[in-house]
């Protein structure tokens, strides 16, 4: 029998093995004019593979790269774009850059670090004392999703102070009770959207 897993590996297997078969053919084709018909016959069965893909950006150029790459870099025609070399595929994946700053207390994240840092920097009146409120019980909220069971709001004036490397200190800020907020943010329950039975009709004695 013959399966595939006997066959040769495809370079890339979503063109399917008879894509596959095609390029190996017009290697074997010693005209090159006659090969460099064959190849844009095969770009053309390759884009109709794809009819979605074809208004992107050099559509047509990334499929001459895979038939470069079908071809083992080793069909001779005449490419209408640089093909690309082996040696590129060889190379090491770069490293993804990943980001370094320091969340001093991971629970509440890096934005709303940033946050506390803009709130401190905010004249002295009403406007800093609602934004201080607020971000003082979303602080409460984020520390329950790591907690389920309870906050003292001295742990969050603390860590308020903490974030703000020192330049807000405020107690006796007007804070969610835990209880609310563990309510508000336990999930609901889906309501039953069946239709609905009235009683049953009961048949009259005769």
């Amino acid at each position: 029998m013959d399966y595939n897993s006997n066959r040769k590996k495809l370079p890339l297997p979503e063109y399917g093995r008879n894509i596959q078969n095609m390029v190996d053919h017009i290697m074997t084709i010693e005209d090159r004019e006659e090969r460099n018909v064959a190849a844009k016959t095969i770009i053309d069965i390759m884009g109709n593979l794809y009819p979605y893909l074809r208004d992107i950006n050099d559509f047509k150029h990334k499929l001459w790269d895979h038939l470069a790459i079908m071809a083992d870099f080793k069909l001779d025609i005449e490419y209408p774009y640089d093909p690309p070399k082996p040696e590129t595929f060889q190379e090491p994946p770069k490293k993804v850059p990943y980001s370094s700053n320091h969340i001093k207390l991971r629970y509440y994240g890096k934005t709303l670090e940033l946050m506390v840092d803009k709130a401190a920097e905010y004249e002295n009146g009403e406007e800093k004392e609602i934004l201080i409120t607020l971000l003082a019980n979303h602080m409460k909220k984020s520390y329950l999703t790591w907690n389920k069971d309870a906050v003292d709001d001295e742990k969050i004036y603390q860590d308020l102070e903490l974030l703000s490397k020192g330049r807000i200190k405020r107690e006796g800020l007007n804070l969610a009770e835990t209880r609310d907020i563990l309510i508000r943010s336990a999930p609901r329950k889906k309501q039953n959207t069946g239709p609905v039975r009235g009683p049953k009709k009961h048949r009259k004695n005769d």
